[in-house]
């Protein structure tokens, strides 16, 4: 399927590793200039390069900026103006018990998962709503539904996400502009997967047994009981952004391999 990305601008944030390296891949496959950002210059050109070398011909740049803050979304904008296509990616977690998580946390938490994305929204979208044309996507979590009790402040940036998403899509009534998100389950991201190796290392079991028990335990409702690779996810991702989704708008997709016992 041709998914009409051609010659499309895109950002894709938090992109130097996992489902935002996997989405930036998939959008510069289908011929969109993409745009990676990560914190570090290093890590910004290593993706880069690397996106360059496995897909010849693709045109991929890259924009070191720290989006925690709203001064690194200024940096970030004064480099790129304009984009088509905008994909909120950027996101932390970390396992603390509810009585750990201080206030700097908590705010912390919703700078980078939350605001990042809602300071870039408000910024790209005037130019999506003039050309009446344009794909914003933010990458929540099943967590946003299923709030895990080891990480209460990171469930609730993914809640967060879904009502801004839902909430600015309902502002482009009418319009070319789509605004989504995707809800991803338990994937073999760079963070996820060196936590899974660690874990394995301290217990002396491999990875494959740590994976099994997590699924057994932590997400026993997972039908796909595997982790999703960032190229599943992407996938999604993907799509959604594209011309052929132009009736897909104030969705929340799930792409989290049957964790979230619903039917809608």
């Amino acid at each position: 399927m041709d998914l009409g990305l051609k010659g499309k601008r895109a950002l894709v944030t938090g992109s130097t590793a996992g489902i935002g390296l996997a989405s930036a891949r998939a959008l510069a496959r289908e011929g969109a200039y993409v745009w990676v950002n990560g914190r570090t210059q290093a890590r910004v050109e290593s993706a880069v390069e690397n996106l360059r070398r496995e897909l010849p011909g693709a045109t991929v740049s890259g924009i070191a900026a720290d989006l925690s803050s709203s001064a690194g979304c200024e940096t970030l904008i004064g480099q790129l103006p304009e984009v088509d296509v905008l994909v909120n990616n950027l996101g932390i977690f970390e396992l603390k018990s509810f009585e750990q998580i201080s206030d700097e946390d908590w705010i912390h938490f919703f700078e980078t998962n939350v605001l990042s994305g809602v300071r870039l929204s408000r910024h790209y979208v005037r130019g999506m709503r003039l050309r009446n044309w344009g794909r914003i996507v933010f990458v929540s979590s099943e967590s946003a539904l299923q709030i895990p009790t080891e990480m209460i402040h990171y469930g609730m940036t993914k809640t967060a996400q879904l009502a801004v998403a839902r909430g600015l899509a309902e502002t482009l009534i009418g319009t070319g502009v789509t605004v989504n998100s995707v809800l991803p389950g338990p994937t073999a991201s760079e963070g996820v997967g060196g936590f899974v190796a660690q874990m394995a290392a301290e217990r002396g079991v491999d990875v494959a047994t740590v994976e099994r028990e997590f699924f057994a335990t932590a997400r026993p409702s997972s039908v796909l009981q595997r982790f999703a690779t960032p190229d599943e996810v992407a996938a999604m991702i993907a799509y959604v952004c594209s011309v052929p989704a132009s009736a897909t708008t104030g969705a929340a997709l799930r792409v989290d391999g049957g964790v979230v016992r619903a039917i809608a």
